[in-house]
């Protein structure tokens, strides 16, 4: 069955989860500082997309006033939105890509919101079957929007069915098998399908090229980040001063939910070292005592440049190579960790392998090498 959470009033139910073996210390500190910078929504948050608090909503922008960032794409969305109210007519479907947690669930409640009208919220593995994704769409209300995350996760089938709904508002239903089958069209209601993914290149181009809007997330600015850590803790009820939000923004890899994720952790050991007000030096030394670095560095990011300068002079290193010696797998190495170390600058690719840069040098406090001669 497809799992799907609407979002005009939040229905929480408690899950109980079967007891696990309690990790070592050491190996849980570590899959904590991990987890705290990646961006992925963790097991709470992923629960929190269906069942949220009072709090947890309101942390959310409720509308687009409220956004911060993504300044292009607010302005085409306001457009959009007034266009659509004044024709009384629904929104064109919009396709959003990016890196996890820049916000692109946050856009499609607001859009909602915007629109007066209801956001069915779900997941691309959730629709297995060709009925998960028809039972969705013939219970879409006029102008509701259906909003689909890991779009590109989609199987063929269930894909084939969304191409009439989202061009005539159609369903082609199959009853039957072999001579005595015959198709039956169902009429739907007037809906907005918001798509969202990480790869939009692993999407198809018939899928793709049906949404009136295809719009990219970037990464945000550290003021940005900034803005949006007064705002949060400001929701939470939690002192904080722009040098004690500065100091968590530039540790936030450019992602509002690594952002108020670290928040939350250092809110936790404000009141508990402290007085529970947030100051530039209190976020240091919580974000020190989780091992995030200023740079917004975990201690696998460090130890896998550490391993690549020590042991093979910097690079160039094979990613096989690199798996072997950190003891990560290679997926992991070039999915989880690549991109950021890629993104700040500390780590270049090339036909030869991996290679450390000057200032990852630097900022691990190595001696430089001077220049490297990358040979393309």
């Amino acid at each position: 069955m497809a799992i799907v959470s609407s979002h005009s009033a939040d229905n929480g139910k408690n899950r109980k989860s079967k007891p696990n073996r309690e990790p070592s210390p050491k190996a849980n500190q570590a899959q904590q500082s991990l987890e705290l910078v990646q961006a992925n929504a963790n097991p709470e948050e992923k629960i929190a997309e269906v069942a949220r608090s009072p709090q947890d909503v309101s942390i959310r922008p409720q509308n687009l006033a409220e956004y911060i960032g993504q300044k292009d794409l607010k302005e085409l969305l306001n457009i959009s939105i007034a266009a659509a109210k004044s024709r009384s007519s629904v929104l064109d479907h919009l396709l959003l890509y990016g890196s996890a947690g820049l916000g692109k669930t946050s856009l499609a409640l607001i859009m909602a919101q915007e629109m007066g009208v209801e956001c069915k919220i779900t997941s691309a593995p959730a629709l297995e079957r060709p009925r998960d994704v028809a039972g969705l769409l013939v219970n879409l209300q006029p102008g509701d929007i259906l909003f689909i995350d890991e779009i590109h996760r989609l199987p063929n089938v269930t894909e084939e069915i969304l191409y009439p709904a989202m061009e005539d508002f159609r369903l082609d239903i199959t009853i039957g098998k072999g001579r005595s089958a015959r198709i039956r069209s169902v009429n739907l209601n007037r809906f907005t399908l918001i798509g969202a993914t990480t790869r939009i290149g692993a999407l198809s181009s018939p899928l793709r090229d049906r949404f009136g809007f295809v719009q990219h997330l970037r990464f945000y600015e550290v003021d940005e980040l900034a803005q949006i850590v007064l705002r949060s803790a400001q929701i939470l009820g939690t002192p904080i001063d722009p040098a004690g939000a500065m100091a968590i923004a530039e540790r936030a890899r450019g992602t509002p939910r690594i952002a108020n994720r670290l928040l939350r952790r250092v809110r936790d050991y404000a009141e508990v070292k402290a007085n529970g007000s947030i100051n530039a030096t209190i976020a240091a030394a919580a974000l020190e005592l989780f091992n995030v670095d200023p740079r917004g560095l975990d201690w696998i990011d460090r130890k896998l440049l550490s391993i690549m300068i020590e042991n093979f002079n910097g690079g160039p290193v094979g990613l096989d190579t690199m798996a072997a010696a950190t003891g990560e797998d290679t997926q992991t190495i070039e999915e989880v960790y690549e991109p950021y170390l890629l993104q700040i600058g500390y780590l270049n690719r090339t036909p030869r392998g991996r290679v450390v840069t000057a200032a990852a040098y630097k900022h691990l406090g190595y001696p430089s090498q001077g220049e490297f001669k990358l040979e393309g």
